[in-house]
């Protein structure tokens, strides 16, 4: 089976940006990734995109030239991005391509995101009792986990102060100023434990990976990340997931959890070796919960990593280096790939003010969507 690398990573932007369509953001972080990687959209045989509130992907053939190659649309809530690459990876290790550009993108409208119980086959009490609004269902999720494991609201405020410090270093987050642990805590109870300044926004940007054989990819740059394992998994009987109906007596692993097992598995590495990672945070809450379902910590042991500074980018355990959903918004299509956008950045030693010590190898990005799906990449260098 062909092994996967990035042989070149593009970025627009993440924020708000009048006048710029979701189809200009995602053109640009196209181009981005193909001068990244040296190359030209004619020497891309496969392509993925991902987007939710923005036009069918494959659409953008129309701005990049009309080729008439493969060109796949996924959806997967907020891991779509996820499932793109995914996809694209595939598509190189089946045989069918040898070169495949992956692209995300959105421009969602501000405010909650807009959802229908229909959409997601959950009846209409759903969304009356207000769980349609996924802060809400996160928050109780998050309260649970707090009792059950000893994590503090102290612990949450200082989650969220990494975020907005990781993000004030990232030329590219929307949200590029620092926030100190007063204003954090004292900010406007959204849903408790959550507060204003916990809870991340919709806004527009893209992303956009070139992948390749690895032998193509040793050709084109000098330092390739691997793609080393992936997986994506949807919910099962017995976990508590976003937009889940009810809970059963029984306990099963959340789907990030089987997702990062068989992503570890497939790199053959443990998650002990991962020496940085990028985790769903739309609240403080995910990203300390993701933390030990991707395996990276025991539950209970976030709240030890975070007083100790061990999750900041000087850390044992950098996590969400770039400032993560909180500094940078959800494009919900593009969210995963920025996330892979940032590891590359890191692996390959560019990541300037917020790089991480150590010359790091290896690297994990997981994202989590609606209904309870959720995909883990492993990257290595």
């Amino acid at each position: 089976m062909n092994d996967v690398a990035i042989a070149g990573i593009g970025l627009h932007a993440f924020g708000r940006h009048d006048g710029k369509s979701e189809a200009d953001m995602a053109v640009f972080a196209i181009r981005e990734a193909l001068a990244d990687a040296g190359l030209g959209w004619n020497d891309i045989q496969y392509a993925c995109g991902a987007s939710k509130d923005g036009r069918f992907a494959d659409s953008l053939v129309s701005r990049l030239g009309l080729r008439s190659i493969p060109f796949t649309n996924v959806s997967g809530g907020c891991a779509t991005g996820g499932s793109a690459l995914i996809n694209a990876c595939m598509s190189i290790q089946s045989g069918l391509a040898d070169i495949a550009l992956v692209v995300g993108f959105d421009k969602h409208l501000r405010g909650m995101f807009g959802l229908n119980t229909q959409e997601w086959n959950v009846d209409s009490w759903y969304g009356e009792i207000g769980f349609l609004t996924t802060v809400q269902f996160f928050a109780m999720k998050t309260q649970r986990y707090m009792h059950d494991h000893g994590i503090s609201h102290d612990a949450l405020v200082k989650v969220a102060m990494k975020a907005y410090r990781n993000g004030s270093l990232n030329p590219k987050a929307w949200r590029r100023s620092e926030m100190d642990y007063e204003t954090i805590a004292n900010s406007r109870v959204i849903n408790l434990p959550f507060r204003q300044y916990m809870v991340c926004s919709p806004s527009e940007g893209a992303a956009a990976l070139v992948i390749c054989k690895g032998d193509v990819a040793r050709r084109l740059t000098r330092k390739p990340v691997y793609v080393k394992g992936y997986a994506l998994r949807t919910r099962q009987y017995g976990s508590l997931e976003v937009f889940s109906p009810s809970k059963p007596l029984e306990n099963a692993p959340s789907p990030t959890t089987i997702a990062a097992q068989a992503a570890c598995e497939m790199a053959g590495i443990g998650p002990d070796e991962i020496r940085i990672a990028q985790v769903q945070d739309s609240e403080p809450g995910n990203e300390i919960m993701h933390m030990a379902e991707t395996g990276l910590c025991a539950h209970g042991d976030q709240e030890r990593l975070i007083q100790e500074g061990n999750t900041g980018i000087g850390g044992s355990l950098p996590i969400n280096t770039d400032g993560g959903l909180m500094a940078n918004g959800e494009p919900i299509g593009a969210s995963a790939l920025r996330q892979v956008y940032e590891t590359c950045l890191q692996l390959r030693g560019q990541a300037n003010g917020r790089q991480v010590p150590n010359n790091p190898n290896s690297g994990l990005c997981q994202v989590y969507g609606a209904p309870g799906v959720s995909s883990v990449v492993v990257l290595q260098c």
